[in-house]
């Protein structure tokens, strides 16, 4: 059992990511915090994907041969591409989705001459 555990050791560190990056979310007042806890949320699950894309032992799935070779293989004995190419797909989704978030942080900066939550509702009422 405690073999187990430690074998699973990498989730439990990708969980507790996840969980300071929501607190940074929604806990926090301050806009960039917010954005920072976004980040953190997003990596611990870009993470936990590529960690369970991984496989022990595995190879890469190119079949060597060309054409006309008709080379048998089992799908067991390669690593899924699938996580690790949706999650290069997130990483520049996040990338974008930062820079537009802080962005917009400027402009909210230039316009109210803060980022703290409650002062911004209070000075657009």
């Amino acid at each position: 059992m405690l073999e187990f555990l430690i074998g699973k050791v990498n989730y439990y560190i990708y969980i507790v990511l996840m969980m300071i990056g929501f607190y940074g979310m929604m806990g926090k007042k301050n806009l960039v915090k917010k954005v920072i806890g976004m980040n953190i949320f997003q990596w611990s699950i870009i993470l936990f994907y590529v960690s369970i894309g991984a496989k022990k032992g595995g190879a890469i799935p190119i079949i060597m041969g060309g054409h006309g070779h008709h080379a048998v293989a089992h799908a067991a004995d390669f690593v899924n591409p699938l996580p690790h190419v949706l999650m290069l797909t997130a990483i520049v989704v996040g990338v974008g989705t930062t820079g537009v978030a802080l962005a917009l942080i400027l402009s909210i900066y230039k316009r109210y001459k803060t980022v703290e939550e409650d002062e911004l509702l209070r000075k657009m009422k």
